[in-house]
């Protein structure tokens, strides 16, 4: 499952569609909206993205986690739009067999989506804005 949506995302829906009988793990990474950035306050986030080469992306990049872990299921969805304070920004969920690998996918999944697929974030301050670089 791979998807960029605008509304919430439904974590108890896409982690019951992420089990699976023969997973002995599964792991999560959800990336949620904090209050500051540096020390200073955040307003919101706002995230745009060129949608159909964000999704074909995200699909190279599981398909490379799938050729490099045992996955056995997988979810990535991130949100676009204008998120608050405690908001969920990104889901990314494997299931293997076994917990290292899971980790190692999940890992992999979320830090080279950051670094490659075409989704922008500005935050939002009190007192300004800043579109943000990927972070290593």
């Amino acid at each position: 499952m791979i998807d960029l949506v605008t509304a919430p995302i439904d974590v108890a829906s896409v982690l019951a569609n992420l089990q699976s009988d023969q997973a002995g793990a599964l792991d999560l990474f959800l990336g949620v909206v904090r209050d500051n950035t540096q020390h200073r306050p955040v307003d919101r986030l706002e995230y745009e993205a060129y949608d159909r080469m964000a999704i074909s992306e995200m699909q190279k990049i599981a398909d490379e986690a799938g050729r490099r872990w045992p996955i056995l299921n997988y979810a990535i969805i991130h949100r676009k739009g204008v998120l608050r304070t405690g908001d969920i920004a990104v889901f990314i969920g494997v299931a293997t067999a076994h917990r290292a690998d899971a980790f190692e996918a999940c890992r992999y999944i979320i830090d080279t989506i950051k670094q490659t697929v075409p989704i922008w974030k500005k935050e939002v301050f009190t007192d300004g804005a800043v579109w943000v670089n990927a972070h290593p």
